[in-house]
C-alpha cells in the first residue's frame, strides 16, 4: 500500500471537501486570521484527518502534494510554500464546474499546462472543456451514505438549490412555476428570500426551507415523495447523489451529466417539460412506484457514486503525481 501523503487543499465547496478528506492521506486547509474566501480552514467541519495550516507557517510545512480548486489558488500555492508547482511540489486542479454556456468560450483557464494534471467531476465537463494539452483525468462524484431513509410522505416535490434567483435559468428556476402545477415544491438552499413572490406562486405551490444542516437536510427530504432537478446547466449537485442514496425517485431535465448519473430504473429525465410535469404528477399520484423508482435510484448510486470507490480512486491519482 502507499503512504499517507500530506495534502495541502482549499475549503471551496464543503460537499467536496466532506467527500475528498475521507481518505487516508492528511489533508491540510489553509487558515488566515481573518478566514474568508482563500483562508476558511475547517469552518467547524468535522473532518477527523483534516487539520488547519495557518498560512504564515506554510513555508515550512513539509508538503507532498497541492491539490487546486481556483485559478487564483496557483499563485497562491507558489507564494504561500515558496515552491513553484510542477516542479518542487506536485499538483493537480479540481475542476468543478461546467464551461460557459457559450461553447466557443470553453478554453479552460488551464488549458496547455504541462505541470499539474487537471481533475474534472463528471465526463460532460471533459467533453466540453477545452483543456488544450493539458492532461486530464474525471473523478466522478462520491458522497457518504445517508442511509435508506426515504418514506414520500408528503406528496411534494423536493429541490435542492443555492441563488436560485440569481442563477436563473442555468438553474432552470424559471421551469418551477411549471412543475408547481403538478405537485408543491419544498425548496432547501440559500439565497431563498423571495423566490416564491419572484415565480408568483404562494405558500401552497412553494415553500422556502432555507439552509439547513446536512443532517436536517436529508431527513426533510426523505420526507418528499419526488427530488426535482430542473438544472440546464451543472456539474451534477452533490444533492442530487444524496437523494438518490436516500432513495428518493428524481425528475430532471436529460442536460449535461444527469443521464448518465439517473438511469431509468431511477427516475424519469427528459428535455420536454411537459414529460417530466406528466411524470411528477404520476409519481406523487402513485407512492407504491415512486418507492421503486427511489429504490433504484439508491442501487445506481451505491454502484457508482459511493464514498469507497471516490476516496480509493483519489488516492490512485496523488500517488501517481508524486511518484
Amino acid at each position: 500500500m502507499s503512504r499517507a501523503l500530506r495534502v495541502l487543499v482549499w475549503h471551496v465547496h464543503g460537499g467536496w471537501l466532506n467527500s475528498f478528506a475521507r481518505g487516508r492521506h492528511r489533508y491540510l486547509i489553509p487558515r488566515l486570521p481573518v478566514g474568508g474566501e482563500w483562508g476558511l480552514g475547517l469552518a467547524g467541519r468535522d473532518l477527523p484527518a483534516a487539520t488547519e495550516a495557518p498560512v504564515e507557517h506554510l513555508a515550512e510545512t513539509d508538503l507532498d502534494v497541492v491539490v487546486l480548486q481556483r485559478p487564483e489558488e496557483i499563485e497562491l500555492a507558489q507564494r504561500w510554500t515558496g515552491r513553484a508547482l510542477g516542479r518542487e511540489l506536485p499538483a493537480v486542479y479540481v475542476e468543478h464546474n461546467t464551461p460557459p454556456m457559450a461553447i466557443r468560450d470553453a478554453r479552460h483557464p488551464l488549458a496547455d499546462r504541462q505541470d499539474l494534471l487537471l481533475a474534472h467531476v463528471t465526463h460532460f465537463n471533459d467533453l466540453m472543456w477545452d483543456c488544450g494539452a493539458t492532461p486530464t483525468v474525471v473523478v466522478e462524484h462520491g458522497v457518504p451514505d445517508p442511509g435508506h431513509r426515504y418514506t414520500g410522505e408528503l406528496p411534494h416535490a423536493g429541490v435542492v438549490v443555492n441563488e436560485p434567483i440569481r442563477r436563473a435559468r442555468v438553474a432552470g428556476t424559471d421551469l418551477l412555476p411549471r412543475f408547481a402545477a403538478a405537485a408543491p415544491l419544498d425548496v432547501f438552499g440559500m439565497g431563498l428570500d423571495g423566490l416564491g413572490a419572484h415565480l408568483g406562486l404562494g405558500p401552497d405551490r412553494l415553500t422556502a426551507h432555507g439552509d439547513l444542516p446536512a443532517a436536517d437536510l436529508h431527513t426533510a427530504l426523505a420526507r418528499r415523495r419526488v427530488y426535482l432537478h430542473p438544472y440546464r446547466w451543472t456539474s451534477l449537485g452533490l444533492a442530487l447523489l444524496e437523494a438518490m442514496h436516500l432513495g428518493l425517485p428524481v425528475i430532471g431535465l436529460a442536460a449535461t451529466e444527469a443521464p448518465r448519473a439517473v438511469p431509468p430504473a431511477a427516475g424519469v429525465l427528459s428535455s420536454r417539460v411537459e414529460d417530466l410535469v406528466t411524470a411528477l404528477r404520476a409519481l406523487v399520484a402513485d407512492p407504491a412506484m415512486a418507492r421503486e423508482l427511489g429504490a433504484g435510484a439508491r442501487e445506481h448510486a451505491l454502484a457508482h457514486h459511493g464514498l469507497t470507490a471516490f476516496v480509493d480512486h483519489w488516492d490512485r491519482i496523488l500517488t501517481e503525481v508524486t511518484r
